[in-house]
């Protein structure tokens, strides 16, 4: 019998082309559907591959359910929403993908930067609406992004440096901090100076986020940081949801203790704040950082590799519990 694959949402067609060749494929449609708990427990008792994507969540029930399991495929940098102990328990490789997603997510992240600062979607809305103000009405006012400071939290990574080359070509003097300083000389290089984070959240006219989530970054941006911004200041992320207090974020916003915000993630994804939908100075991105077609079917077809490997019993290239080989 061939092996059974089931992949959660639409994939780019070359990886699905090379995945049919070798197995039989099942695939859910709908890009827009995110597949339940329910209907994983429905599939993976006849699987031996599971092709799952960022939202999925493949819990203890989950795995246990799966008797045929071979690998549970992730088209993420880290499985941070599956359950990797009880998958190593069983000896079920888990595979991730590299780190392709630098370039794509700066993108993003300076987009939102400027769509925010300059109050792009509200005047998108406005011209759709039949409403133009003219060229010189005072109506949408914005902020200056040439010129000012931007601080990056966590800005020593890839993404963090990435969008520190955008900010040069705007001549931003841009600050970072991060826990674990990097070398003067790779400082020099990405044109970063490192700040202690207090005078990064006072002194940046953009506060954008690029920490790892980790139990010690959660809710790094809380009330207490939100307070120490400026009022013109703005929020930026597209790291991960919950290293925002997202509820402290709307108090902050709604109380106008900062501009605004530019925001591609979210603490309850795919839950997003009831309040934030309302706010005129915030943007919002459903978590588009690598949805750029040419990377989503390199992602694809990472993940692709990995199902091959295990599929012809070689140890996957990018396993995350290689200790189940030893």
């Amino acid at each position: 019998m061939r092996p059974r694959i089931f992949i959660t949402q639409p994939v780019a067609a070359s990886a699905i082309d090379r995945l049919r060749a070798v197995a039989e494929v099942e695939l859910n449609p709908d890009s827009l559907h995110i597949v339940t708990k329910s209907e994983l427990l429905d599939k993976v008792p006849r699987l031996d591959i599971l092709f799952c994507l960022l939202h999925d969540r493949v819990d203890r029930d989950v795995i246990a359910a799966g008797a045929r399991l071979r690998a549970i495929a992730s088209m993420k940098i880290t499985p941070s929403d599956i359950d990797v102990a009880a998958a190593t328990a069983r000896r079920i490789p888990v595979t991730v993908i590299a780190p392709i997603v630098t370039e794509a997510t700066a993108d993003i992240h300076f987009a939102l930067l400027l769509a925010v600062a300059r109050r792009v979607i509200e005047g998108d809305r406005l011209v759709r609406q039949g409403v133009f103000p003219g060229a010189q009405s005072a109506h949408l006012l914005g902020a200056w992004v040439f010129g000012r400071t931007i601080g990056l939290i966590g800005g020593g990574g890839r993404i963090g440096r990435a969008v520190a080359k955008r900010a040069q070509g705007f001549s931003m003097r841009t600050l970072y901090w991060t826990p674990r300083r990097k070398p003067e000389n790779e400082e020099r290089e990405a044109g970063l100076a490192y700040v202690p984070y207090d005078q990064l959240l006072s002194e940046s006219d953009f506060v954008s986020v690029h920490a790892p989530l980790t139990a010690e970054t959660r809710h790094l941006v809380g009330e207490r940081e939100l307070n120490l911004m400026k009022p013109t200041a703005f929020l930026v992320n597209t790291a991960r949801g919950p290293i925002v207090d997202e509820n402290a974020l709307v108090r902050a916003l709604k109380e106008k203790r900062i501009a605004g915000a530019g925001l591609d993630v979210f603490e309850n994804e795919p839950k997003v704040e009831p309040e934030l939908l309302t706010m005129q100075n915030v943007v919002l991105t459903p978590h588009l950082g690598s949805a750029v077609t040419e990377l989503r079917e390199s992602m694809a077809n990472v993940v692709v590799d990995n199902i091959m490997a295990v599929l012809e019993g070689r140890r996957p290239p990018n396993c995350w519990n290689p200790e189940i080989y030893k």
